[in-house]
């Protein structure tokens, strides 16, 4: 009880800390930079500006004609995939495809749907690892969203579970934009052992491949040689790493990070924490969460999606380890209850394994085999 409360209150001074020097930061960000300079970095406009800018905006009353407005962004579904990351999706969720996706293959095989395989149906959906309010919608969209005669066209039958399963996964949350503020602080959290150190070794090596400059803070520093593991990742991701001593405040390691961003101009600090966490501290915009998951854990790494977002702002999940597990139909559940969207998924070891989260390459990994002489 008594380690758990001195994580807590490190993790508490933590957020603090970050909270500070992000408004040192915007303060003097904006009291030294031009207008055209705030815009960039997602600054707010100082309050006598706004009224300018709204009488520019066009009257309700006087639309522009239809061939001069821009094209609104079509509803599809997205662009497909390349070969190379549809594989690596189909080989993470051969597991699950072998779980209750084969289940379900079995049972639209049969001759005659009718009532008992509708029965059959809600069984598999509500033991399966999505959620009970995920099976609920995929088995609803299947009872009253096809006809008598639909129920009888296993293709119709799959065709309605794969557009259920990517409605759920498309949820309403814009997407991390990464150069709005400078340096962009994310902090990772996650219970011990879901590969939080993993994680951020591998977007430390992303975002530097993709030419940002990145600095990581080693704010784990009650778990035994959990530093020595960042250094390692660190080390190989090649980007810097702030560290403290054993047992040290990990908010003095954050605060040190941060300066340091600030002062050298880093595009991002990832900030790694203790394996615990229970709070109600209320996050800056600037300050974005990253819920890193274990995808083997299933209905459990759901509650503990649920705890951490009644909590702390989670801006995004990472699902690690979906390559070892049955259990990659969690993705669903979480998406469909929490509204978090999945920003990254980990489907191997190697240090390029882990993917920006396709639900459109997802979907179709997850239900490959639908319909095949595999799984009827």
């Amino acid at each position: 009880m008594q380690t758990e409360l001195l994580e807590l209150a490190a993790i508490l001074a933590v957020l603090a800390v970050i909270l500070v020097v992000l408004r040192r930061a915007s303060a003097r960000s904006r009291a030294a930079a031009p207008q055209s300079v705030r815009e960039r970095l997602g600054v707010e406009p100082e309050p006598e500006a706004r009224p300018r800018r709204e009488r520019k905006r066009p009257r309700p009353a006087e639309p522009a004609p239809a061939e001069a407005r821009p094209a609104e962004p079509a509803p599809a579904e997205p662009a497909p995939t390349d070969a190379e990351a549809r594989e690596a999706y189909r080989a993470g969720l051969a597991k699950t495809r072998g779980g209750f996706v084969a289940r379900l293959g079995k049972l639209f095989g049969k001759k005659k749907f009718d009532a008992q395989t509708l029965d059959e149906l809600e069984e598999v959906l509500f033991t399966a690892d999505i959620g009970p309010r995920a099976a609920d919608r995929i088995f609803q969209a299947v009872k009253s969203g096809l006809s008598r005669d639909e129920l009888e066209d296993t293709p119709k039958i799959w065709a309605r579970i794969r557009q259920t399963s990517r409605d759920i996964l498309a949820v309403d949350a814009s997407p991390v934009d990464l150069g709005r503020v400078r340096p962009f602080v994310l902090l990772v959290l996650g219970v011990n052992g879901v590969g939080k150190t993993t994680t951020i070794g591998k977007l430390a090596q992303t975002w530097r491949l993709d030419g940002k400059k990145v600095l990581l803070a080693a704010g784990d520093t009650y778990r035994a040689a959990a530093t020595e593991q960042l250094e390692v990742w660190a080390d190989r991701a090649q980007v810097p790493i702030v560290r403290g001593k054993p047992n040290s405040d990990p908010s003095s390691v954050v605060f040190d990070a941060i300066k340091r961003g600030v002062d050298e101009g880093f595009d991002i600090v990832i900030c790694d924490t203790a394996g615990r966490l229970h709070s109600n501290a209320t996050l800056m915009d600037e300050l974005k969460v990253l819920l890193v998951l274990d995808a083997t854990t299933g209905q459990n790494g759901m509650i503990q999606a649920r705890v951490f977002s009644e909590v702390v702002n989670v801006t995004g999940i990472v699902l690690t380890k979906l390559d070892g597990s049955a259990k990659g139909g969690v993705v669903l559940g979480i998406c469909d209850e929490l509204k978090v969207p999945v920003r990254f998924v980990g489907v191997g070891e190697k240090i390029g394994d882990l993917r920006p989260f396709d639900p459109a390459a997802f979907v179709e990994a997850l239900y490959s085999d639908a319909g095949s002489s595999e799984t009827a």
